[in-house]
C-alpha cells in the first residue's frame, strides 16, 4: 500500500518539466498545451512516465525480446510513400525504438485504446472489445510466421479509404499549402502551426550541413537549400531541435522537395529496458536501423546523419504522409474493429 501511495503523490508536473528542461521553450509550451487537452494526448506526450511506472517484476517482462518502436499507441500508425514510391500504412514513429520484451509494445498500445475511449466516444465495454480485436489479429498473424504490410490493394475499411485518397494528392498542391511564392521562389510559410522562423545561426548550420550532405549524393544540386524553418510536428517530440528544409529537388517551383531534419535524443525506455542493446554509434543510427528492420518499406531519404557531436534523422516529407482520423468511425464499431485488426497484423 505504501508503494502505491508514493506513486500517487509523486510530482508528475515536476517530472514532465524535468524531462523537457533542455528543449526549446517555444515549442515545449505548445507541447504542454497539447498534452493538457485530454488524457489520451497526455499519454502520447509522456512516454517517459509510462515506462517509469511500468512494473519491473511482472510476467510482462518475461516475453521474448523484439524490436519495438517503444511508443506504440493509436496515433503512431500512418501512411507514407516508400522509397519504391508506393504508399503504405505502417508504424511511423521510432524515436523511442529499442530491443525489449515484445509485450511492452502490446501493453502500451492496449493502454492507449482504453485511455482514448472517452476521446473517441467509445464505451468501456467497446474499448475492451477493440483490445481483443487487436490481440486476436496480432496472435493470428504472428502464428503465420511472416511479416505483413498494408498497401492500397490489401487494405480494408478506413485504412483503405485513406490510402485511396492519397492517389489524389500531388506535390504542387502540397507545396502550395506549406509555402508562399515570393519573387519567383518558394518560401516556407511561417504560420506558427507547421513552421516557425529560424535565426541566422540555425539557418547557417542547416545550410552548411546540407551542402556537405549533397556532396555525398549522386545528384548534389537536388539538395541545394531554398529555405529553412523550425518544424512543428508530433506531440512527445515537440521541443526537440527540428527543421523543415525546402530544397531545389527537380527544379522549378513545383519541383521542390521538403525534408525533415530531427534531433535524435536517447530513447526514454533506455533506463528501464532489461534487454542488452546493440552498441549504436549514434542515437540516430538506432532510430533508422530499427525503423528499417520493422517497416516493410522505409520512407525515401531516410538517413542517420550527424552535425558536430549531435545526431539527426533525415527523411523526406510527402503529401502521402498522413494519420488515420479515428473519429471518422461515425458510431459504427465495426469500422474501428477493422482498424484494430489491421494494426494488430502490422505489429505482429
Amino acid at each position: 500500500m505504501a508503494k502505491k501511495a508514493a506513486v500517487r503523490e509523486r510530482d508528475v508536473v515536476g517530472l514532465v518539466a524535468a524531462f523537457n528542461a533542455d528543449r526549446e521553450a517555444e515549442r515545449v509550451e505548445m507541447k504542454y498545451r497539447l498534452i493538457a487537452d485530454n488524457p489520451f494526448a497526455f499519454l502520447r506526450g509522456t512516454c517517459h512516465l509510462f515506462y517509469q511506472d511500468f512494473p519491473a517484476d511482472r510476467l510482462l517482462n518475461s516475453a521474448p525480446p523484439g524490436w519495438i518502436c517503444g511508443d506504440l499507441h493509436l496515433e503512431n500508425f500512418g501512411t507514407y510513400k516508400g522509397d519504391n514510391r508506393l504508399s503504405y500504412f505502417d508504424l511511423n514513429d521510432f524515436d523511442e525504438a529499442v530491443l525489449a520484451p515484445a509485450s511492452w509494445e502490446l501493453s502500451r498500445f492496449l493502454v492507449s485504446v482504453l485511455v482514448a475511449a472517452d476521446t473517441l466516444k467509445v464505451r468501456p465495454a467497446e474499448a475492451i472489445a477493440l483490445c481483443h480485436c487487436f490481440l486476436d489479429a496480432y496472435a493470428e498473424n504472428l502464428g503465420e510466421g511472416k511479416a505483413r504490410w498494408v498497401e492500397r490493394l490489401t487494405a480494408e475499411g478506413m485504412v483503405r479509404d485513406l490510402l485511396r485518397d492519397l492517389r489524389l494528392r500531388e506535390r504542387p498542391a502540397y507545396l502550395d499549402r506549406r509555402t508562399d511564392i515570393r519573387k519567383g521562389k518558394r518560401k516556407l510559410r511561417l504560420d506558427g502551426i507547421k513552421a516557425l522562423p529560424v535565426d541566422d545561426a540555425q539557418r547557417k548550420k542547416v545550410k552548411d550541413f546540407m551542402a556537405e550532405y549533397a556532396e555525398t549524393q549522386p545528384a548534389p544540386d537536388f539538395f541545394r537549400v531554398v529555405d529553412v524553418a523550425r518544424r512543428i510536428a508530433g506531440t512527445g517530440s515537440l521541443g526537440l531541435e527540428r527543421y523543415s528544409i525546402l530544397v531545389r529537388g527537380r527544379g522549378g517551383l513545383d519541383g521542390n522537395f521538403l525534408l525533415d531534419l530531427k534531433l535524435a535524443p536517447g530513447s526514454a525506455l533506455a533506463p528501464y529496458v532489461p534487454t542488452a542493446q546493440p552498441e549504436w554509434q549514434t542515437e540516430a543510427e538506432r532510430v533508422v536501423a530499427v525503423q528499417k528492420r520493422v517497416q516493410a518499406i522505409s520512407p525515401a531519404f531516410l538517413s542517420a546523419v550527424s552535425i558536430g557531436k549531435r545526431s539527426y534523422v533525415l527523411k523526406e516529407l510527402l503529401p502521402q504522409q498522413d494519420r488515420l482520423s479515428l473519429d471518422l468511425w461515425n458510431g459504427k464499431l465495426r469500422r474501428l474493429e477493422s482498424v484494430m485488426r489491421t494494426m494488430g497484423g502490422i505489429v505482429a
